[in-house]
């Protein structure tokens, strides 16, 4: 696999989250009501934007790595990252504690992240053939 290979596959599981997302909410409705789907697209939408930050980290990290002047590493990078994953995970209790949300659905929407990864291995698995 070449890197536009890889960078192809990165820009696919957004596409599969969504798809995910929409049966899920429609699933999750028909059994649990609106609270249900309403829970599950929230949890889908924390799945993206966790995606993206670890995404912007991992870049951020590889970047830091990558400088070749020992002072281009700035003091406080790692805590930078580490601060933005604390806000994002203190944000997503407090909407799940003291809103309506179905909270078995807004975790069960939060999972179309690693299932959508599971689809672009079986995809490539099946256009490698």
């Amino acid at each position: 696999m070449t890197p536009a290979d890889y960078e192809c596959a990165l820009a696919r599981i957004p596409k599969w989250m969504l798809g995910l997302a929409v049966i899920g909410a429609a699933v999750a409705a028909q059994r649990a009501g609106v609270s249900g789907a309403a829970g599950f697209a929230v949890g889908a939408w924390a799945a993206w934007l966790n995606l993206r930050l670890v995404e912007r980290a991992v870049n951020r990290i590889v970047r830091l790595a990558a400088a070749s002047e020992p002072g281009a590493i700035r003091k406080g990078s790692g805590f930078r990252i580490f601060a933005q994953f604390a806000v994002f995970a203190t944000l997503a209790f407090v909407i799940l504690k003291f809103t309506g949300f179905n909270l078995k659905a807004a975790l069960l929407g939060f999972l179309v992240c690693p299932a959508a990864a599971v689809l672009e291995i079986v995809y490539e698995l099946f256009t490698a053939i």
